[in-house]
């Protein structure tokens, strides 16, 4: 099935792919995207997933914040995403982003963050209401500036467990890993894997996907 990856802030595409080279062996074919994080080109980056789609069944991969930006696409409804049966989510803050905001409590978030802001620190969260299902999986080592700024919260070092979380979702999985580390985890890759096997072709996921964290 085709594949969408979307990495997030700061990064570049080079970073996913070692994940994206492992889910292509698996027989998917996968666009990985590159964008300007901080100042993202949301029509230009919605437009390439819309030809990549067409009216192929899809899966959305994110990142981080490419895991909001995949949401931010369903939002804007085009043709092409009633095509996404999925969205498969690493290290992503559902919620938004508690270090965003102490950072922006420091007069530093539109140095930091610029245009991005609207996906880091979001004016409201909604529920997961899209007919593609949600799948969360967060990491739990805490290392990173979280630790240091947000040091009595459970988190992947970047972004709080429990923002990881949102109502609807359709599973939330959690590994020992720290929040870059989940790309990079044989163990996440895996379950990715099995998951896209789940909703390739006509087949739909099984009942028994366990919810854990």
């Amino acid at each position: 099935m085709k594949v969408v990856v979307l990495h997030g802030l700061y990064m570049h595409g080079i970073v996913m792919l070692p994940l994206c080279n492992r889910i292509e062996e698996a027989g998917h074919e996968v666009l990985n995207l590159s964008y300007h994080t901080t100042k993202p080109d949301i029509p230009e980056l919605f437009s390439k997933i819309d030809t990549f789609i067409g009216d192929a069944p899809c899966c959305l991969i994110g990142h981080s914040m490419g895991g909001v930006i995949s949401r931010a696409y369903l939002d804007a409804g085009s043709h092409q995403s009633d095509n996404v049966r999925a969205v498969i989510t690493l290290g992503t803050p559902h919620q938004g982003s508690s270090l965003a905001g102490f950072i922006r409590s420091l007069d530093l978030d539109e140095f930091m963050f610029r245009d991005s802001k609207r996906f880091l620190l979001p004016d409201d969260v909604h529920e997961w209401r899209y007919k593609a299902k949600l799948h969360s999986i967060a990491g739990d080592l805490p290392i990173g500036p979280a630790t240091l700024f947000l040091p009595r919260a459970d988190s992947d070092g970047t972004v709080l467990l429990e923002e990881t979380k949102i109502e609807g979702m359709e599973s939330h999985e959690v590994y020992p890993f720290a929040h870059t580390a989940l790309i990079y985890s044989r163990r996440v890759t895996e379950r990715i894997l099995s998951l896209l096997d789940h909703y390739d072709g006509d087949t739909h996921l099984n009942t028994d996907i366990a919810t854990t964290g």
